[in-house]
């Protein structure tokens, strides 16, 4: 049996320690509030153009491998970068698009599987996205004479892996289920697609963002269906992210409460607990699957507390 930390997480909860989806969506803005604060000063102050773009140009990733490596970090920073970058254009409106659904595939995502999932499905998602966007500008006919200039930003190929992720585990999960029965996850994955796809076309863009979305749905699937086998690939970077967190803080313990879980999450499993019985416990456990966690009782999440403790 394996045993993962999982505190009680409701679905929005900007105070919650523990609320991934808040945290990378703080990110985002903070860091799209502030390069809209730069491009004000820099058009007020009337500065050229292209001191704006110099700015732009460390954030964003280069579809060029000569260029990438003399700025390496752009394949994370290129992530959590949203902004009109010509002047023309004074806002990003893809940063509301992006932010909405990455709430909306993370809240869902962590609520059904754990905050664990979203931080490393997250940058997986972007890095890969990344790799497909530099590989196929280089090696696609009709986008390689665009390779030297071209570049990309923003969340699209992390958000895509999180929709992907959430929707391969549970595709039936029924959103606003008090509203004649609810909508199926599938169903509002296929809205989120088609309208993204849509704009693109509309907006007259060329063909690369297919090649960052391509990279996240396939990093989403493959992730998510290793973590139902009991293969947690996300494991290392949290317990990365987490000592990090707790450089200055080494003697710090981590108190919050444990929830049993298995490769196949939230399906029967085997315990050797000598007084919770399985069935008991696989009972709870499908509860979680069909309703989410928020619908035990108290006595059901205590009971799970002391199987995972082993007491």
């Amino acid at each position: 049996m394996q045993v993962a930390e999982k505190g009680h997480q409701p679905r929005l909860s900007l105070g919650e320690d523990r609320n991934m989806v808040t945290k990378l969506l703080s990110i985002n803005l903070t860091l799209f509030a502030f390069l809209l604060f730069v491009k004000v000063i820099y058009l007020l102050g009337r500065y050229h153009e292209s001191s704006f773009e110099d700015v732009m140009d460390w954030l964003t990733l280069p579809a060029s491998p000569a260029r990438l490596l003399t700025k390496p970090w752009s394949l994370l920073t290129s992530m959590f970068t949203h902004a009109a970058i010509h002047s023309n254009q004074w806002f990003d409106w893809s940063i509301v698009y992006n932010m909405i659904w990455l709430f909306f595939f993370g809240s869902t995502l962590q609520h059904l599987a754990g905050y664990q999932r979203i931080v490393p499905l997250y940058l997986y998602g972007g890095l890969v996205a990344a790799l497909f966007y530099i590989t196929g500008m280089n090696l696609i006919p009709s986008l390689h004479l665009l390779a030297s200039t071209s570049y990309t930003l923003g969340a699209a190929g992390s958000v895509m892996c999180l929709a992907v992720a959430v929707t391969t585990l549970a595709p039936r999960y029924r959103i606003l289920p008090t509203m004649g029965g609810g909508i199926p996850l599938w169903v509002i994955t296929l809205l989120y697609v088609v309208s993204l796809l849509g704009s693109n076309v509309l907006e007259g863009h060329d063909n690369s963002l297919y090649l960052t979305l391509a990279g996240g749905a396939l990093t989403g699937f493959v992730m998510i269906r290793q973590w139902e086998r009991g293969n947690d690939w996300g494991a290392p970077l949290n317990r990365f992210l987490y000592k990090l967190s707790h450089l200055f803080h080494p003697d710090e313990e981590n108190t919050r409460d444990l929830l049993v879980s298995t490769g196949m999450p939230f399906r029967r499993v085997s315990t050797k607990s000598p007084t919770v019985p399985e069935a008991r416990l696989n009972e709870i456990l499908d509860k979680i699957s069909m309703q989410g966690i928020d619908a035990l009782t108290l006595e059901e999440k205590e009971t799970l507390l002391r199987a995972s403790r082993g007491e």
